[in-house]
């Protein structure tokens, strides 16, 4: 048998004991993953995604696609992860929203591009941002609202939902020459303005052609405020006009329905405009006219705004804000009735006259219609 010595084995248990609870502590300070960095672990970050803007600008429609005028704009943006979102509307102070919903009135008068820029911002304050481009209308009229317009800003034929077309010949009361087409060579929308041409062409028997728009059946109205603001032809001969008749017309006939002549040129005298209204003379059934001028040294080069006032007791027609014409209205005239609009350019006849022999093309360019009520 074997002598043990009892008193080293008793040492040499301490010793052991020892040596265990120093690994237990350096192995507890150490990291798990053996790299040495004792630092604790980072978060996870979140990003925003899928961020969208929807824009709607107050009264758009088929119609006023820019409005209706009051300049008011709501937007609402969305966006996966988000917890609250910011919107800037053109140079205006940034909006703070937390469910991604803003509101902002533009003041500037008329037709104005505006940029409209979001951002979406996660828990971790990570964001994402987006914007539109937008064309808003401001129209400061009084009380006046818009209800319809047409600025002319997508290239190719006018649209099919506000215009229709007058086609044919046949001097059309008045003697004229022309032929009325919808062809793009006679009416077109291109660099934001509608072009109404006439040409000097052998078509369909007639010697020239041009267009006639209307919104017969398609828009009609009654009382308000209309401008229009356009550049005329030169050219002798060439008769621009942009009118109003009764939308009774196809049943009641002319004058009955009423005629009002925002602006007519003549084909002779390109510096004179003239506002004119037409009706039947219930005394003795003949045609009643009245009428004004006014002068407009550069219509042909410059353009202007021609504007109507149309209340239940007067008409009154305006050239950039001048009033030049006033037709008191009673029950008598047939002014109380909805009324379409109507823009063409003819050829010759009783206001065109002579046309010159050199002609070959001349064009009246719209940049707008706006109709107020």
């Amino acid at each position: 048998m074997r002598f043990i010595n009892l008193r080293f084995l008793k040492y040499s248990k301490t010793a052991f004991l020892g040596l265990a609870i120093l690994v237990v502590l350096f192995t507890g300070c150490s990291s798990d993953s053996g790299s040495g960095d004792d630092s604790p672990p980072i978060d996870n970050e979140i990003f925003p995604s899928n961020i969208m803007l929807i824009v709607d600008i107050v009264g758009a429609n088929s119609s006023n696609e820019n409005g209706n005028g009051s300049g008011m704009v709501n937007v609402q943006v969305t966006a996966t992860d988000a917890v609250r979102y910011e919107v800037k509307f053109g140079s205006n102070e940034v909006i703070q929203t937390s469910n991604g919903f803003a509101s902002h009135t533009f003041t500037d008068d008329g037709l104005n591009n505006y940029i409209i820029s979001a951002f979406a911002y996660s828990s971790t304050d990570n964001s994402i941002s987006t914007f539109k481009t937008v064309s808003v209308l401001v129209a400061n009229n009084g009380e006046l609202q818009l209800i319809w317009s047409d600025e002319f800003n997508e290239n190719g034929s006018p649209s099919a939902s506000k215009w229709g077309y007058n086609i044919g010949a046949g001097g059309w009361g008045n003697g004229e020459s022309q032929y009325y087409t919808n062809r793009s060579d006679n009416v077109i929308v291109e660099d934001g303005l509608l072009k109404i041409i006439a040409k000097k062409e052998n078509y369909m028997g007639s010697e020239y052609t041009s267009a006639r728009l209307k919104t017969e059946s398609k828009f009609d109205f009654k009382y308000g405020r209309v401008d229009i603001r356009a550049k005329l032809p030169a050219s002798q001969g060439t008769w621009p006009a942009l009118w109003m008749l009764g939308a009774n017309f196809s049943s009641v006939g002319w004058p009955q329905c009423g005629e009002i002549d925002i602006m007519e040129q003549t084909g002779w005298d390109k510096s004179t405009i003239l506002g004119t209204c037409h009706w039947l003379n219930q005394a003795d059934s003949t045609t009643a006219s009245y009428g004004l001028t006014t002068t407009v040294s550069n219509a042909t080069t410059n353009f202007h705004i021609y504007s109507l006032i149309w209340t239940e007791t007067e008409i009154k027609i305006l050239v950039d804000e001048v009033e030049y014409y006033t037709l008191a209205l009673n029950a008598d005239l047939p002014f109380n009735n909805d009324f379409f609009l109507i823009f063409n350019v003819a050829m010759g006849g009783s206001l065109g006259g002579t046309i010159d022999s050199g002609f070959t093309f001349d064009t009246m360019e719209i940049d707008y219609v706006r109709v107020y009520q």
